[in-house]
């Protein structure tokens, strides 16, 4: 099957209200632009030396996520033109984003990553941490950041109720947290959570934006 072949059979079992994001990383200009032609816009990717090579090699329209874990160090390079941060894991980060938007005269939409899964090596805050932030006076005063939802990764397991946990878990945080903080705030809409193994678990589960890489673009490609 192509690229765009496998694009389209994604898209057909995903519903208009969820955003598809193409994980494109590892994987070639060339690759990307066949899943552009075939209509898709949104692209995902994990590394910043990466992004910023393939930036000016895609079309002007194409849409940016950085998904991956993000150093502080790096947010400068892509500061410029990145559409959505989506692995802002604390509150020193949001800060670092929001003086290299103010740098570059722009707003920089960052959705906040929860630590939901099993595992120790996921990175991401904890419920508490966020309450925390939100409460905190300095948070107020980050004017060039746009804090738009939350994003986490489920426990890389086969048990499909475990990742159904993990899931609603994160869409009863989400509720919370734009009930107490952003009830009149319509820019807080993203839930971003499930991937190539457990996106369609995500969607039954209230996700608003998925990243898809291996079902869309095959195996990875190192180069």
């Amino acid at each position: 099957m192509s690229v765009a072949d496998r694009l389209n059979s994604i898209k057909e079992t995903i519903p208009a209200s969820v955003t598809l994001v193409a994980v494109s990383k590892t994987h070639p200009v060339e690759t990307l632009l066949q899943a552009y032609h075939a209509g898709q816009r949104h692209f995902g990717e994990n590394k910043v030396q990466e992004l910023t090579s393939k930036v000016p090699l895609m079309p002007k329209d194409a849409v940016w996520h950085m998904i991956g874990h993000l150093q502080s160090n790096k947010v400068k390079y892509i500061a410029p033109f990145i559409n959505l941060i989506h692995g802002v894991d604390s509150f020193k980060l949001l800060q670092v984003i929001n003086k290299e938007a103010l740098k570059n005269n722009r707003i920089i939409d960052c959705l906040l990553q929860v630590h939901i899964a099993a595992e120790t090596t996921k990175f991401g805050f904890l419920e508490e941490e966020i309450i925390s932030m939100f409460k905190n006076e300095a948070c107020p005063q980050l004017k060039n950041i746009r804090i738009c939802g939350l994003m986490g990764m489920a426990t890389f397991t086969n048990n499909q109720e475990q990742v159904q946990q993990e899931f609603r878990g994160l869409k009863g945080l989400f509720d919370r947290i734009k009930a107490v903080y952003f009830n009149d705030d319509e820019s807080f809409k993203i839930l971003s959570m499930g991937m190539s193994d457990d996106y369609l678990i995500a969607i039954e589960e209230g996700s608003t934006l998925v990243r898809v890489g291996s079902a869309i673009f095959g195996a990875r490609e190192y180069y």
